[in-house]
């Protein structure tokens, strides 16, 4: 098989963490809000909307490279899969990024397509509507369609159109709530109040999407902290989202907040701190919320809290308790451990023990020089997934 260095397509910057292994696929770029104090991302980068054409060519590119994989998976003897043999190929071959996207893609095999960048409801309805239909057209074998959107933009759209972009084949909606709490939403300059979450959550279920909402819990900071975890709780109750995915707070020198960290506008929590927000914010969630709550991002110290809610809302909390019923001493290697990417269960601190003595003669060391010195230690290993 003959490489077509002609095939390409368009992607973004970030996606999910849980869309890791889907087909990513440019609509919009960049964001056209941009204005949010705690996110790095899209800075000093004009928002636009790409053409409905561009955007099936892109898809047509998509398609002719994963019928190229297949054909090439034939030639090699795998029987058309996406095989350890095919991808090693194409990666150590002359292969552009399209073709390894949509090798990795296949190889995961997940039939979920992700639309970038940030905010793909900002569309003119007919035009998603029309590229979703030739999506489905040209990858028939899809099970599931994802996007990022804003509140304050999918509350612009009316139900009906919500329910036709569901009808021409959008599964699932991610939202960015971070908050349910308006003076933290004013202050990070969200450019959005509780209400609007409330109503673009409730709609987008309602149209028959399934629903992801990320809440930041150290979004409060040292101020506001206990408001943030409580009113954000109750949000999460009035629109009991299919999916709750908890990001916690992480402050790179490129977000705007940054620089109120400095200032002393701002004061970041902890890690014991933000564990104990992320206990409040479990505890103060109505018995009838049937979320699925998920830790899935490496910048949360817990990823064991996890589960649908009610029926795992204590095994959650016992997680917290268990982690907050350590030594010290025991807290700061796991937070080390986590933060270093060898830890991701309370129970490696006792199932790992050769790390356990490495990161403990570590914590030791760093304690000779000061408290503050191990929060730096940490939380330069914390920012570096940002």
């Amino acid at each position: 098989m003959t490489y077509n260095s002609d095939l390409s397509f368009e992607q973004g910057p970030i996606r999910p963490p849980n869309e890791a292994g889907s087909l990513l696929l440019r609509i919009t770029r960049n964001c056209p809000w941009n204005q949010c104090l705690f996110c790095p991302v899209y800075k000093k980068k004009k928002f636009s909307i790409r053409t409905v054409e561009e955007i099936k060519k892109d898809i047509q590119a998509a398609r002719d490279i994963t019928d190229d994989i297949k054909a090439l998976s034939w030639k090699l003897g795998e029987s058309g899969f996406a095989s350890n043999p095919v991808i090693a190929h194409i990666i150590n071959s002359n292969y552009g990024h399209s073709y390894k996207s949509v090798a990795i893609w296949l190889y995961y095999g997940t039939g979920v397509c992700f639309l970038q960048d940030a905010d793909n409801f900002i569309m003119k309805t007919g035009d998603l509507i029309e590229i979703l239909l030739f999506l489905r057209e040209k990858f028939p074998e899809l099970k599931r369609i994802t996007t990022y959107s804003r509140s304050r933009t999918i509350s612009r759209k009316s139900l009906s159109e919500l329910k036709e972009i569901k009808e021409a084949g959008l599964d699932r909606v991610h939202i960015g709530m971070e908050s349910g709490y308006d003076p933290v939403l004013k202050f990070m300059n969200k450019g959005v109040t509780a209400e609007r979450h409330i109503d673009a959550g409730r709609k987008i279920i309602s149209a028959g999407m399934s629903l992801s909402e990320y809440v930041m819990p150290g979004l409060g900071g040292a101020a506001m902290w206990r408001e943030h975890a409580i009113e954000t709780a109750k949000v999460l109750s009035r629109i009991n989202p299919d999916f709750i995915r908890i990001r916690s707070l992480r402050v790179p020198d490129s977000a705007l907040l940054h620089q109120k960290l400095v200032n002393g506008e701002f004061k970041t929590l902890n890690d014991d701190q933000v564990i104990e927000e992320i206990k409040l914010l479990i505890e103060n969630l109505d018995d009838t919320v049937t979320s699925t709550v998920t830790s899935d991002h490496i910048m949360n110290l817990l990823e064991e809290v996890k589960g649908k809610l009610p029926e795992k809302k204590d095994a959650m909390l016992n997680i917290i308790k268990k982690y907050q019923a350590l030594p010290e001493e025991e807290r700061i290697i796991y937070r080390i451990g986590r933060r270093g990417g060898v830890f991701s269960s309370l129970d490696d601190l006792k199932n790992d023990k050769s790390t356990y003595n490495k990161i403990s003669a570590l914590a030791l060391e760093l304690s000779t020089k000061g408290q503050d010195e191990i929060e730096a230690f940490i939380n330069k290993m914390a920012n570096s997934y940002v």
